[in-house]
């Protein structure tokens, strides 16, 4: 975990500054794998996750569960997440279990300012989804 803060110092400052200010916390999540919530004031539903493997680092945020879904609606839902997914820049649709999530993935070496803008393009992503998703959703 010790490379990972030394890799994302400052992170919070970045996305911060790149939001225009808007105040943003860090916090590690327990568990065997490196990972750090982000939260970003206003968003506090949406918090993006970081996790890092030998290969990349993947930024993740959680959107909605299956048991939000509209069961009548969910075969369009999954059509218009499929038709969407090419046009959601830096962002990938998926699922973890019973959670649809938003994710993108970066080189494990990326630089913190980079990380900064695929947490910042995550988060944009994000909003635009629910929006965008709110007919399949109770």
């Amino acid at each position: 975990m010790n490379h990972v803060q030394k890799q994302i110092e400052g992170l919070d400052a970045l996305v911060s500054s790149r939001l225009g200010g808007v105040s943003t916390s860090m916090q590690p999540v327990p568990g065997d794998m490196p990972v750090i919530q982000i939260v970003v004031d206003g968003y506090e539903s949406l918090p993006i996750y970081l996790t890092f493997s030998d290969a990349q680092c993947l930024c993740i945020c959680y959107l909605w569960t299956e048991d939000e879904v509209v069961a009548e609606r969910r075969g369009a839902l999954m059509e218009a997440l499929l038709d969407l997914n090419i046009s959601v820049p830096l962002s990938s649709f998926g699922r973890i279990g019973r959670h649809y999530v938003l994710f993108g993935a970066l080189a494990r070496d990326s630089a913190v300012t980079d990380i900064a803008q695929d947490v910042v393009a995550l988060l944009d992503n994000a909003v635009d989804a629910l929006d965008a998703f709110a007919d399949y959703l109770r």
